[in-house]
């Protein structure tokens, strides 16, 4: 990674920034609004990894990191925040100390720690949106439930195999990840993952916070994208509103 100790910053805050100011809808308000967000990314493994890394290169004030696990050797096929050094070594400190490097204007707050009932809601205080780079049902639909509650998106995404999804929650909106996921039961494990799959999934959700934050363009709000890498095809598909639901519904 990185290690550019003689880097001096610029008399121009946003030289970094340079080639996304230029975005019709974003220009130096848009960039001031990124850099003042709070995002929290929710398991920083394979698709935590890199929307958290793009996240931090994009210029995100506050970025808060969570996961209570170590880095193992199956990891390193798609994690790309580590390397073969870190194996046994805790996510959170090796991805705040290498995100840091990439960019020393935003601030990130590691969280070793599992996500339960108790202690995600504690987590949600001034952020802004949830990326979700969990790889369980039952972590994903618990997020789901407490983002509800507390009225912050979450920008869901998984993959299995070659396929993958997104798809962006607005609570009191939208239909929420409770509609879409009928069946709780847990996916395979280990599950199958290929890293540009997880990549193609992770950077759909890193843009997607990304247009959250600045109100640009048309958000998975509603939808959801899927991908398939078997035949390189992405298709939205409507979600609606179940009924039963007991999160999003009455």
């Amino acid at each position: 990674m990185c290690r550019d100790n003689a880097f001096q910053p610029r008399s121009d805050p946003y030289a970094r920034y340079a080639r996304q100011i230029i975005l019709p809808g974003v220009g130096r308000e848009g960039q001031e609004k990124i850099r003042a967000s709070h995002v929290l990314v929710a398991g920083i493994g394979g698709r935590g990894s890199l929307s958290s890394l793009y996240l931090c290169r994009a210029g995100v004030g506050q970025l808060t990191v969570v996961d209570s696990g170590q880095v193992q050797v199956p990891d390193l096929n798609r994690q790309l925040l580590y390397c073969e050094k870190d194996v046994g070594e805790n996510k959170v400190f090796i991805a705040v100390r290498r995100l840091s490097e990439i960019n020393s204007e935003t601030s990130v707050h590691p969280v070793m720690q599992e996500i339960t009932e108790d202690t995600f809601p504690e987590l949600l205080r001034s952020v802004d949106v949830v990326v979700d780079g969990t790889d369980n049902y039952g972590t994903r639909l618990l997020m789901n439930r407490i983002c509800w509650r507390n009225k912050v998106p979450l920008i869901y995404g998984g993959v299995f195999g070659l396929k993958g999804s997104a798809m962006t929650i607005l609570p009191g909106r939208t239909p929420c990840l409770e509609c879409l996921m009928t069946v709780k039961d847990e996916n395979a494990s280990p599950i199958p993952a290929i890293g540009p799959v997880v990549g193609q999934i992770a950077t759909l959700q890193a843009l997607e916070a990304l247009k959250l934050i600045l109100h640009l363009g048309k958000l998975l709000a509603g939808e959801l994208l899927t991908f398939d890498g078997s035949t390189m095809t992405l298709t939205r598909v409507m979600i609606k509103k179940r009924e039963s639901c007991s999160v999003c519904s009455g």
